[in-house]
């Protein structure tokens, strides 16, 4: 049965090489890297509208992000059992697990539409300035709106990252984000009878860009006949003992993307109330790493995937020799941004500078420049984390990713800001704030490359026991010979 999970790659592709790891990872770093250029041209779009834009942006990106966080890391790990159920050979199993997915989705699209009429009463407490404030409403209450088509989204793109099929991903993405920036010129700006609406036009583009995913993944279905293969529309019905799995794994991969955002939404908060120079300053020293983090998500997945692959064929040992490769070539990319973001810090602010610069934009950029510094120390940590932690949970361990991130996360950076904000001077403020963040990001980094070393994901899996295949791998490779 496991020879089927090879089908969709090419025959002369060994497992755990190099060429499998770019063929699944490509894809989705170009895809991932699409949508950070989008979020990039998202806030300087808002920049040139105006400072108080690309300030309202970021905290209220950030908190919606934090609202669907559970939501989005139960919709994400289908991906797992895809993955897993693909790598065993049961199709069914595929098909059940991707509908499992669809209805937590729907369900919690549903609830967090109770979002949009406690925005007011969230930015009043969360205590910007007036200015910003109304924006953050504005921008907050209608990218709620497409939480549902982005939960929807995400699983039906695990249908198509969990068998390894990520160029659909690439494409879909693509498509997406032209689309969004696009829309986000017409609606920000105006164009012909389009008046022009700052903020919130961006907001619109991005639920714009949410539901058109959702329909191009859809049309791909029917149009390769995807559908039909994996009888999706035979196996649509609610599966207790399955959805209540998919909840008993995907939770605590939610809790662990929820923990991390509402942390780092917190130190964005308390950072927004030291002024709105340091907050746009923030914003866009945060947007400008997005570069390079977000294509390293695609990495994630793609390790998630063959972990999860190679768990389901019992074969941990090729994993282990994947997510060394993955982390090699991450390491390098992410050290080659943090020179960027130290010698090169003017390149990158140029296209965030309006027209006719201002005395508060000049303060901003001088800010900026320091911030990237600290990118730059935590960027080779940020390898490790993204990597080591994506190859545990593709095997199942969300519940030490989870509660590692909410302890780390709260000793090393949440509580210490909140300290930095409540006593010291305003001087070391927003510096000190970010020593934490850059502490916090080194000790994941370290803390997922231990519990990788240490193994117990390897005897780790989501689907049933009699689905694994009886395959006896070799005596285990050397480090030597894994990292070759």
């Amino acid at each position: 049965m496991g020879a089927s999970s090879h089908k969709s790659q090419p025959l002369d592709v060994e497992p755990g090489s190099l060429r499998e790891l770019a063929n699944i990872a490509v894809p989705l770093v170009l895809s991932c890297g699409s949508l950070s250029v989008m979020h990039v041209v998202d806030r300087i779009f808002l920049s040139w509208w105006s400072t108080d834009a690309v300030a309202a942006s970021l905290p209220a990106g950030m908190i919606q992000w934090a609202a669907m966080s559970i939501a989005m890391g139960n919709a994400t790990y289908v991906n797992t059992f895809i993955a897993q159920y693909e790598g065993a050979g049961q199709k069914q199993r595929v098909s059940e697990s991707f509908w499992q997915g669809i209805y937590l989705a729907l369900i919690w699209g549903g609830i967090l539409l109770i979002g949009v009429p406690l925005a007011p009463h969230i930015f009043y407490w969360i205590g910007h300035v007036p200015e910003v404030q109304t924006l953050e409403v504005d921008y907050f209450s209608i990218v709620c709106l497409g939480t549902g088509p982005a939960l929807l989204s995400t699983v039906l793109s695990c249908f198509y990252t969990g068998r390894s099929k990520t160029m659909v991903v690439m494409w879909v993405n693509l498509a997406a984000v032209v689309l969004n920036i696009v829309l986000d010129y017409c609606l920000i700006f105006g164009a012909g009878p389009i008046p022009a609406m700052g903020i919130k036009g961006a907001a619109i583009a991005t639920v714009t860009a949410n539901v058109s995913t959702m329909v191009f993944f859809i049309l791909i279905m029917y149009v390769k006949h995807e559908a039909r293969e994996y009888g999706l529309f035979n196996h649509y019905r609610w599966n207790r003992e399955l959805f209540m799995r998919l909840l008993r794994y995907g939770f605590p991969n939610g809790m662990l993307y929820f923990v991390d955002i509402i942390g780092f939404t917190i130190f964005v908060v308390l950072v927004g109330r030291i002024g709105k120079v340091e907050l746009a300053a923030t914003t866009i020293a945060f947007n400008l790493n997005s570069l390079a983090f977000i294509p390293m998500m695609g990495v994630g997945t793609a390790v998630m995937t063959l972990v999860g692959t190679r768990v389901g064929e019992s074969k941990p040992q090729l994993a282990v020799t994947t997510t060394w490769k993955a982390f090699a070539v991450s390491a390098i990319y992410m050290l080659l941004f943090a020179g960027v973001y130290v010698g090169l810090p003017e390149v990158l602010l140029s296209p965030y500078e309006p027209e006719v610069m201002t005395a508060d934009f000049l303060e901003v950029k001088e800010t900026v420049i320091v911030l990237l510094r600290f990118a730059a120390l935590f960027a080779f940590f940020d390898a490790a984390a993204v990597v080591f932690s994506s190859a545990i949970r593709g095997a199942g361990d969300t519940r030490f990713c989870m509660i590692f991130t909410l302890i780390s996360g709260w000793a090393i950076m949440v509580i210490p800001t909140i300290l930095i904000w409540m006593y010291a001077d305003a001087s070391v403020k927003l510096f000190g704030s970010w020593i934490a963040c850059t502490s916090f990001i080194a000790t994941l980094g370290v803390g997922y490359l231990i519990r990788f070393q240490l193994g117990h994901w390897k005897k780790m899996r989501v689907i049933e026991d009699h689905f694994l295949n009886p395959v006896v791998e070799d005596e285990e490779q050397p480090f030597e010979e894994v990292v070759k």
